[in-house]
């Protein structure tokens, strides 16, 4: 499944991404904000690595080992969805106290 591994490095490149840009950024709430996308990414990474693993072995704890990665995934992807739309209007109005000032 050369698409699964795409997504993957895909995800895995966000995460890093993300995680230098939050520890680059000074601002509380933009800094929450970064790491609820952060979160995001590394969330679907676990989940689609755990799908990957679904297709290369069919042994019984793979199923088990893949099906802890996907539901880890989906709560990380979940939690950082809810953290991203929590903290998305305080960036912005922080953003924007810090431009008047």
């Amino acid at each position: 499944m050369p698409i699964l591994v795409m997504l993957i490095v895909i995800s895995l490149a966000f995460y890093l991404f993300y995680k230098t840009k939050y520890f680059r950024t000074k601002v509380s709430a933009e800094k929450q904000w970064i790491s609820a996308k952060g979160s995001i990414a590394l969330g679907s990474f676990i989940a689609l690595f755990g799908i990957n693993q679904l297709f290369l072995f069919q042994t019984t704890v793979t199923y088990i080992v893949a099906a802890v990665f996907i539901i880890l995934g989906i709560i990380n992807v979940m939690g950082g969805i809810k953290a991203y739309k929590y903290f998305l209007p305080l960036a912005i109005q922080e953003l924007q106290e810090t431009k008047h000032v």
